[in-house]
């Protein structure tokens, strides 16, 4: 195989890659073998015509595609191997010559790693983040504790009330006709959880137990059933059941049946430790982020296409990874939210951008500060791993090839640059009103968290993984 390399605009090569006339001789056989027993030739029983026979009657050409599509994978990679350019998105391959007695020659048109005009990146300005756990927030986060040990209790001696959590019958009706899809029997509805059309449950509101109640709605313009969008709709609802929570009460029983604490103060002091410590990180990112920002916003990258749809298709296949582990297709998860997917890597895009830009920026900060990963650094790197997997770190090592310990290595220099610019940036300290503020809305965001969850009824790829990726 022969491999030559020509650079175009924007961060782009083709590849011309030759594959000897001997080795599509074999392929093309190979396509033979595995193709003939499933072709019917007069004379000859299914599977037993000779190759020649098959080529006289269809064509010389008759297993050239497939023969095309044996060598390309294999060929490819090797060419991907001997390519002193960084490659950053999979091949368009184009066939240039495929005859019998020939050389087989094609070309993958791919993305280049795109060159860093680097702006400023020491002494960047960033926010600070406070870290400062408030009373309010430790209490927050025990309500939420309490909410989960919580127990329904019937109520029968009184109508609904806002928050109840109810079993429902009901019927919808449009122009006095009933309609598809809007019946329901002992059907859960917590009031105020926003479960229904807006409206629907606040008019519950006041209804009694086996009580028929009317509720008038009218649905909202952009509802998913095009047929009822904007119309006016008349439920006829009964109430079955009423459920309130009983929250714990808060006390060291409590304490002790939450957590290895046995008195509510010590588990109180947990919590506020444990807050501080996830409020610590999450200013540690936040910080790391921002920086990054500052650093991308001031340098000069230009993109190419297929790198970026790469990412974006790379972005998709985790995410649908991640959905597959809980449990969901995501065929299903883009039926249930009435996404393509098509649209959904889409709108993928600016997150896509963003993520290869800040790598691209950190490669180049640490390239211009000569921050290179240590052996021991690695060597940390295999333990973090072989106890996040609870392996023995020998075991881990045995795991990660050649191409998986450089990708490591240069991840562990990335995150050197990241730790460069953001210990050289200027931090600014929030005022004491803005640090208030932000605490405050803090505190609030538990609070909702805490009320929502009452009324309740998402790597980077080695150059290993990537040749497959890149050469399907």
């Amino acid at each position: 195989m022969s491999l030559q390399v020509e650079k175009l605009e924007k961060s782009m090569a083709k590849l011309t890659i030759e594959v000897s006339a001997e080795e599509f001789e074999k392929a093309v056989e190979k396509a033979y073998q595995k193709q003939k027993s499933k072709i019917q030739i007069p004379g000859f029983r299914k599977g037993k015509a000779p190759r020649k026979m098959i080529e006289n009657m269809y064509g010389k050409e008759v297993f050239f595609e497939d023969a095309a599509n044996i060598i390309i994978p294999d060929a490819y990679e090797k060419a991907y191997d001997e390519c002193e350019e960084e490659i950053t998105s999979s091949p368009e391959i184009d066939v240039v010559q495929i005859e019998a007695g020939k050389p087989f020659i094609f070309t993958a048109l791919v993305a280049l790693k795109p060159e860093v005009k680097l702006g400023k990146y020491k002494g960047v300005s960033i926010d600070d983040v406070p870290v400062e756990v408030t009373e309010d927030e430790v209490a927050a986060e025990i309500d939420q504790e309490r909410e989960k040990s919580a127990r329904t209790v019937s109520v029968e001696d009184r109508a609904v009330q806002d928050g109840d959590i109810t079993t429902l019958d009901f019927e919808g009706f449009v122009d006095g006709v009933a309609f598809e899809g809007g019946k329901g029997e002992n059907y859960p509805l917590t009031i105020g959880s926003g479960a229904f059309i807006p409206g629907f449950e606040e008019q519950l509101i006041g209804a009694k137990i086996d009580e028929e109640t009317e509720v008038n709605v009218t649905f909202p313009e952009d509802y998913q059933a095009e047929n009822l969008a904007g119309k006016a709709a008349l439920f006829k609802c009964v109430v079955k059941e009423i459920k309130v929570k009983e929250l714990p009460e808060l006390d060291d029983e409590f304490a002790s049946e939450v957590s290895e604490f046995d008195t509510l103060d010590e588990y109180k002091a947990d919590v506020k430790a444990k807050l501080e410590e996830k409020k610590a990180k999450d200013a540690k990112n936040a910080k790391e982020d921002a920086a990054m920002a500052a650093v991308v916003e001031a340098a000069e990258i230009e993109i190419p296409e297929p790198m970026l749809a790469t990412e974006q298709k790379r972005i998709f296949d985790d995410f649908a990874q991640r959905v597959s582990m809980q449990g969901m297709q995501i065929e299903q998860y883009l039926q249930f939210t009435g996404q393509t997917k098509a649209g959904m890597i889409e709108q993928l895009k600016p997150q896509a951008e963003q993520r290869i830009k800040s790598r691209l920026c950190m490669e180049a900060v640490a390239a211009a500060e000569n921050l290179v990963a240590s052996e021991e650094d690695y060597e940390k790197e295999c333990q973090t791993m072989a106890d996040v997997y609870q392996l023995e770190v020998e075991k881990v090592k045995e795991m990660l090839d050649e191409n998986a310990k450089k990708s490591i290595m240069k991840d562990l220099a990335v995150q050197k640059a990241v730790d460069f610019i953001v210990e050289n940036a200027k931090v600014k300290k929030a005022t004491k009103k803005k640090a208030a503020a932000k605490t405050e809305a803090k505190a609030e965001d538990a609070k909702e968290d805490a009320e929502a969850a009452e009324k309740k009824p998402a790597k980077k790829t080695t150059k290993k993984a990537a040749k497959k990726e890149d050469a399907e």
